[in-house]
């Protein structure tokens, strides 16, 4: 961990969660409640923007975007250098409070997330001087060209609340390390990380204006973003969030003419060959399905396993979850009971049309005790069927669900038919046969004998068909915040 000054490893959430508008923390007349699932009560408040805070909050970056978009890049690169330090020194802090805002584990907050944020801010700051045009020769005798990368303007970064820091980073910094200026709209189930985040690229230098974080009231939420995407001075949208939503933030772009980048749902399918390593293929299942509760992008819905390795694979699969429950604990948290009653009508659907529980209780959709947390173990689900809804539909949630399949075309088909296509993973023992399914697989990532879930800085992140368009991560996700300009002249 790096060291850092006294200042900047003490940092403290006010009790209400501001916005920081032109790098001033405000907190208006009206604030909302942010409910921990650890205990189902308020943990906090945060601050609820009018559309005009959102308005201001773009006037502020439009205003500093000139003087930052012509600050070097050596410089800019240390700035984003500098707050990936203050991150990692305030690493246990802001793990904690992305745990008690959403009811991640330690696992998932302290060890995977809030760290991938901090190695991707770096990745980013490291690519930010190599950015560069190109000279190409012209038919004309006498003419020549140049092709500029630049800035794009303002960009508005639409953030969830699963993995904030990692969610945030991409939005603001590859943006910032473009040159853009931007405004991040965070979730309102997560906003103390988010403040966290843009805290740090304070501390680290950045100018007032350049970032700026709003936060809303969900019932708000149309009225303020629109107010952003309206106004003439944002360039670029950036969504990060479910399908259905982005499908109306992509609406009211198009409405604008505002080009947006969209990384949206998955319903992410782990194929198991007759040649799998049965060991391996469930590890690799398990994790992809339960890990930070179910509740990522590229979480593992669904598993295609050949029938002539299905006995055995059900059994050590089964024989695994079992052996990982632990009884003396509770059981993981969901985001809220909105979630936990949501999953627990797709379970109820799928029992009732056919399938059989293979892990797991059905008492899923009950309200809890307000003390107790919002909670929901692990559930298999085994005997389903491509029209049951719980194999169509995001579950979002410590939720998956087996079915066997005669053939490895099968198995393609059956993941293909999905409209998502975030992310994917084969278990064979045969490379060339993994590599062969992946270029058929229809998947913005196919991981052969790992998880579905793999995000890293030198992999572009995004999907296809309803999971999205754009890319994050490495030169595509740096890409994304520059426009091409073309200049010629005669000699």
């Amino acid at each position: 961990m790096s060291a850092d000054n006294g200042a900047a490893n003490a940092l403290s959430h006010p009790s209400v969660i501001p916005l920081i508008i032109n790098g001033k923390e405000e907190i208006p007349a009206s604030s909302f409640d942010v409910i921990s699932p650890y205990t189902n009560q308020p943990c906090w408040a945060a601050a609820a923007a009018s559309p005009d805070d959102a308005v201001r909050a773009v006037e502020a970056a439009e205003a500093a975007f000139p003087v930052w978009s012509q600050t070097k890049p050596t410089v800019r690169r240390d700035i984003l250098l500098k707050a990936a330090d203050i991150l990692e020194s305030r690493l246990v802090q802001n793990a904690e409070y992305m745990r008690t805002e959403m009811g991640a584990d330690v696992g998932a907050s302290q060890f995977f997330i809030v760290p991938l944020g901090i190695r991707m801010l770096r990745d980013i700051a490291g690519r930010i001087t190599s950015i560069c045009g190109s000279i190409p020769v012209v038919e004309e005798e006498g003419q020549s060209a140049m092709i500029y990368k630049e800035p794009m303007g303002v960009i508005l970064g639409l953030v969830p609340w699963n993995a904030p820091y990692v969610f945030g980073v991409r939005s603001a910094a590859c943006a910032l390390a473009a040159g853009n200026t931007t405004i991040l709209k965070s979730s309102e189930l997560s906003p103390c990380s988010y403040w966290a985040l843009a805290r740090a690229f304070e501390d680290a230098g950045l100018p007032a204006g350049c970032l700026n974080l709003i936060s809303c009231r969900p019932q708000d939420a149309p009225a303020v973003v629109n107010a952003m995407i309206e106004h003439p001075a944002v360039h670029k949208i950036n969504f990060t969030g479910s399908t259905a939503v982005g499908r109306q933030i992509a609406r009211s772009c198009g409405q604008n003419l505002k080009p947006c980048l969209m990384e949206l749902g998955g319903k992410n399918s782990s194929i198991v060959c007759a040649d799998a390593n049965i060991e391996t293929a469930v590890k690799g299942v398990l994790a992809g399905a339960y890990l930070n509760s179910g509740q990522i992008c590229m979480a593992t819905d669904r598993i295609l396993v050949h029938s002539s390795i299905a006995p055995a694979f059900m059994d050590a699969l089964k024989s695994a979850l079992d052996s990982t429950l632990d009884t003396s604990s509770p059981p993981p948290t969901l985001v809220n009971m909105a979630s936990k009653a949501r999953v627990g009508r797709l379970v109820e659907d799928a029992l009732s049309n056919g399938a059989h529980l293979m892990h797991g209780s059905v008492d899923l959709g009950s309200e809890t005790q307000p003390d107790s947390g919002v909670r929901m173990a692990p559930v298999l689900l085994g005997g389903v069927r491509e029209d049951m809804r719980v194999w169509q539909e995001e579950a979002f949630a410590s939720l998956a669900a087996c079915m066997v399949v005669d053939n490895d075309e099968e198995a393609i088909r059956i993941a293909n038919s999905s409209g998502y296509g975030l992310s994917a993973s084969v278990f064979t023992e045969d490379l060339r046969k993994g590599l062969a399914m992946a270029k058929k697989i229809q998947s913005g990532a196919v991981h052969i004998n790992s998880m579905t879930i793999h995000d890293e800085p030198v992999l572009p992140h995004g999907g296809v068909k309803n999971s999205g368009w754009g890319r994050f991560n490495t030169s595509q996700g740096l890409e994304e915040f520059l426009v091409t300009k073309s200049v010629t002249w005669m000699d």
